[in-house]
């Protein structure tokens, strides 16, 4: 008896992009799918497409998809927004990000999540939606 998969969470299909101010194609079929608990990592040279692939699969402007899907919980959001992907989960987070005097990255999640959900959130309550956000990966 097989067990089922668990859930489909991204799929890139036969992905083709280009920067906008630029003629060649830099992603040229790339295909990948992430399930639920798994982890994946992109690896490549410099120049590779890495950053490439992750700003288009944020929607930068930067960047033109001219063939290819990307599916996000089984849903094609080849029509969404920056904003529609980050409010739905989708964001880049940096390998060396910013830091602001004054602001401890817990006080920055409370206000990125409080924002997102259109509610004050208590510090408790942050912490809880944390501790199921593990739960699910």
């Amino acid at each position: 008896m097989n067990a089922a998969l668990p859930r489909e969470l991204l799929r890139v299909d036969d992905l083709h992009a280009k920067a906008l101010e630029g003629e060649h194609g830099i992603l040229r079929g790339f295909s990948l799918t992430v399930r639920e608990g798994e982890v994946h990592a992109i690896m490549g040279p410099n120049g590779s497409g890495k950053s490439t692939l992750a700003s288009t699969l944020l929607a930068s402007e930067a960047y033109e998809v001219t063939s290819g899907k990307v599916f996000y919980k089984g849903e094609d959001i080849s029509s969404w927004s920056t904003t529609e992907r980050a409010k739905n989960g989708m964001f880049l987070g940096f390998q060396y990000p910013q830091e602001i005097s004054g602001v401890s990255v817990l006080q920055f999640l409370r206000q990125a999540l409080s924002a997102r959900k259109g509610i004050d959130l208590s510090i408790l309550e942050l912490r809880l939606s944390a501790m199921d956000a593990v739960r699910l990966v």
